[in-house]
């Protein structure tokens, strides 16, 4: 810490102050106001009046946690986790799931507004796509370490606003198959002689089965394995029927250990489809099946399929949306930036039997005018980019004069800024809604319907 932030730390007020709190920010946090002073504070929501205590003060704002909520929201409600205020891992459980939606909608909507003038009379709303709001996730990453003092290891996510790890035995959002794992994992890594060196869990789960839930784990380690803890781990991965890898470097020494025979993957279902996707545990897979499942069809009806249509899905991942899309249209044509999850993508179209599919890898971000597939006439068009957005693509989407573009975001930041761009290049955008990807954070996933005009 450096002295500034000690000495800031020092100087902050000691009792507790009595706040209003006028709104929510894009994070999930009250906002109120001390002396004219933004003040944002954790655990507060709209309407409220709280006592908080200071855990910060800047400049331009100050950084408050809620003590005791003297007026309640009417959207408040009970947190169903019993570590949450504590972990990081969720913000939101305090929110009802019904005002989490609609908060969510109306900050994609404020940014419209704000980015290129748009309101809610000038488009039309999706509605929402939401599903169960615990254990719905089946991916993530579990931060560990051993702490004597607390009498073990420690597996979860990290404290809020501190590098600390949750003490928890539970997780709420965690598929069950993955969360009832928490302690069993803390009683393995407490055993094991290599505990010091062990810093992170990359759990997986696919769709049930006729053993039940498919698990994997992936431990992180940063020395070399004794023999004894080979066997504990061993042991542990039998008992508990999950496949267990080991990374002792980077994300191509990932290795399995248990069981030694079988595929390396996981898989989940897409039945309407008639699909069964395969997954290797280390690769990106929307975290929330259920909410797949309802994505995957409204993606398809945005982009009003028809049989003759030649269909391009850029940033195509495993082939989540690429193989639907191939049971409406003539042919479609992913493009993936990783050269392993293409490969992944082409094992899923023939696991499959989808032949009007085909795979290329190409960086999306780079000019792709030197690779034949972009020299193809596409009539749909449907993009799913990471979080810095797709605005490098814009002209190449222009130039390709497709009738409809469907765009699935992750950041509103960035889906309103290359939609103004869309906008400016003869687009129009007809419809958009926002999705529950994330239930209990502020993360805002959505989708938005282009039109060539």
């Amino acid at each position: 810490m450096s002295r500034r932030s000690r000495r800031s730390k020092q100087n902050l007020p000691e009792q507790a102050i009595q706040l209003k709190i006028d709104r929510l920010s894009h994070e999930g946090r009250g906002i109120a106001s001390i002396s004219g002073k933004i003040a944002f504070v954790d655990g507060a929501l709209p309407d409220e009046t709280v006592t908080a205590r200071y855990l910060q003060s800047r400049s331009r704002y100050d950084e408050l946690v809620t003590e005791t909520v003297l007026a309640p929201s009417a959207d408040r409600t009970t947190p169903g986790c019993a570590f949450f205020g504590r972990c990081g891992g969720c913000s939101l459980q305090h929110l009802s799931t019904s005002a989490q939606i609609e908060f969510k909608q109306q900050l994609l909507l404020d940014q419209l507004h704000h980015a290129i003038g748009v309101s809610e009379t000038d488009i039309s709303l999706l509605p929402f796509l939401q599903g169960e709001p615990y254990n719905y996730r089946r991916k993530a990453r579990l931060a560990v370490r051993f702490v004597a003092k607390k009498g073990g290891a420690l597996v979860g996510f990290r404290e809020k606003y501190s590098r600390f790890i949750t003490e928890m035995d539970d997780c709420r959002v965690l598929v069950e198959p993955v969360a009832s794992l928490i302690n069993p994992l803390r009683e393995l890594v407490s055993n094991l002689e290599s505990r010091l060196f062990i810093p992170q869990f990359e759990v997986a789960a696919g769709d049930a089965g006729q053993k039940g839930h498919q698990v994997a784990l992936v431990m992180r380690h940063m020395r070399s394995l004794s023999n004894s803890d080979l066997d504990l781990i061993l042991k542990f991965a039998e008992r508990h029927q999950c496949d267990f890898y080991l990374q002792p470097k980077g994300v191509d020494t990932i290795h399995k250990i248990w069981p030694e025979d079988g595929p390396q993957r996981l898989q989940y279902c897409l039945p309407d489809y008639d699909l069964v996707m395969n997954f290797h545990p280390s690769d990106f897979i929307q975290v929330n099946g259920i909410i797949n499942r309802q994505l995957i069809p409204l993606a398809i009806e945005l982009l009003d399929l028809k049989a003759e249509d030649r269909v391009l899905d850029l940033f195509c991942g495993l082939g989540n949306f690429t193989l639907p899309i191939a049971r409406h249209c003539d042919v479609v044509t992913g493009i993936e930036g990783s050269e392993v999850m293409v490969q992944r993508a082409m094992e899923n179209a023939e696991l499959n039997h989808v032949g009007n599919a085909e795979f290329h890898v190409a960086n999306l971000y780079e000019a792709i005018s030197n690779h034949p597939w972009s020299e193809q006439d596409f009539t749909k068009i449907l993009l799913d980019p990471p979080r810095s957005g797709a605005i490098e693509l814009i002209d190449f989407l222009v130039r390709q004069g497709a009738q409809k573009i469907v765009y699935i975001s992750c950041n509103p930041a960035t889906l309103v800024r290359d939609a103004a761009k869309l906008i400016e290049k003869g687009y129009t955008l007809n419809r958009v809604g926002v999705i529950d990807m994330f239930p209990h954070t502020a993360h805002v996933e959505s989708i938005a319907e282009f039109n060539l005009q």
